[in-house]
């Protein structure tokens, strides 16, 4: 049988029966917002309320598509896992997967929409004056720096942590930040771990470095790091992260 779980309830009678089962979820037709050969992910409403729904037409890519967990399972893993350490992120409302043997192995991740939100990468391409912004860039670095610091305590690396990931909600005075998209989120340790955590924050500032200024993008390492003022070990990290596409971009 499928693996399936969805935490609505009589209160959303639509989106309870659309979202009933895997089979049910994978007829629905909504606004297509990607489409890979991988996954899609389209938008729906029920009961007044908007939905994302992200399909997996299989496991994963290549041999992973046979083995291991599968990337649907890994991305509402890290979902719960984030809701667990606190952070924010969009709510998980149902998920499931056809069984391990089963080849193609789909699976689903349905999230809330975050109403009023929109992804810093569109923000960043659409020049939004928020960027300009002193006040609420600094209330929105401290969270994504904490956000990052948090998931690092745990010796967990996102592996796609950029700005399209990340949604901004709330009016300009008191943005709020929520995760979204992490199936590529995992473990690590040691020098691996180190690299990882290095690669994370380099991500992020693949576009910081176009719309923040260098103080601004000193100031969220520091936010980070949790730390009044850097070390030799910081400086040498600062210079890491900045070489770290270098020639690549």
């Amino acid at each position: 049988m499928s693996v399936w779980f969805s935490g609505l309830d009589d209160s959303l009678p639509e989106a309870q029966k659309a979202f009933s089962s895997l089979e049910s979820v994978w007829s629905l037709k909504g606004e297509s917002i990607t489409n890979s050969s991988l996954c899609s992910v389209d938008r729906v409403e029920f009961d007044g309320k908007g939905y994302y729904i992200k399909r997996y037409r299989r496991g994963g890519e290549g041999i992973a598509e046979f083995l291991g967990v599968s990337k649907a399972h890994r991305e509402w893993a890290n979902l719960k896992r984030f809701d667990q350490w606190q952070l924010p992120a969009a709510s998980l409302v149902a998920y499931g997967e056809d069984p391990w043997w089963k080849v193609p192995r789909r699976g689903v991740v349905i999230t809330a929409e975050v109403v009023g939100s929109v992804d810093m990468a569109s923000m960043a391409n659409d020049k939004s004056p928020l960027l300009k912004n002193a006040d609420w860039v600094q209330k929105v670095s401290q969270q994504v720096a904490h956000a990052s610091a948090v998931m690092h305590q745990h010796k967990f690396a996102h592996n796609d942590w950029k700005w399209r990931n990340i949604l901004v909600a709330g009016d300009d005075a008191h943005p709020k930040i929520h995760l979204i998209d992490c199936p590529a989120g995992t473990f690590w340790w040691g020098p691996f771990f180190e690299y990882r955590r290095i690669k994370d924050i380099a991500c992020l500032d693949k576009i910081a470095k176009k719309v923040l200024t260098p103080e601004q993008r000193r100031e969220f390492y520091r936010l980070y790091r949790g730390v009044s003022q850097f070390d030799e070990k910081d400086e040498r990290d600062v210079q890491k992260i900045q070489r770290f596409f270098k020639g690549r971009d």
